[in-house]
This record gives C-alpha cells, sequence and structure tokens, in this order.
C-alpha cells in the first residue's frame, strides 16, 4: 500500500485506504474517492494530480494525495 502521490501515471488503481480528519474523508468522498474505487492518475501538474475518478477529472493537492492510499 502507498500513497496516491508516489504512484505511476496511467495505471488503474484501486484505492485501499483513506485517511486523514473525518472532514478531509468526507470532502474525498465527495469528490468520488471511496475504498474499493478504481482511479487512474492521468497527468501530474508540479505537486498536484489530474486523477480520473467515475468518468470524471479531478484535481488532487500532493497534501490531500498523501492521504489516498493505493
Amino acid at each position: 500500500m502507498i500513497p496516491l502521490c508516489l504512484a505511476d501515471t496511467g495505471e488503474p488503481l484501486i484505492i485501499k485506504k483513506i485517511g486523514g480528519s473525518p472532514e478531509v474523508k468526507q470532502h474525498l468522498e465527495n469528490l468520488g474517492f471511496n475504498a474499493g474505487s478504481e482511479i487512474v492518475i492521468i497527468n501530474t501538474l508540479g505537486k498536484n494530480l489530474i486523477v480520473k475518478v467515475k468518468e470524471s477529472r479531478v484535481a488532487v493537492s500532493d497534501e490531500l494525495a498523501k492521504k489516498i492510499m493505493v
């Protein structure tokens, strides 16, 4: 299990766990990041990631990406 920020671009990933405070977990779940969901890192812009989640593209900061374990 590794943080999303260390995962490779373009490979399908399964979310294993989401860490952080209850507010952070709720925010990520509202964006579609749920344990068991499949995501793909589309691109990296600096330290930020563009992630495909449920047919949508979402920008995720490096800080939030560290809380998503794949």
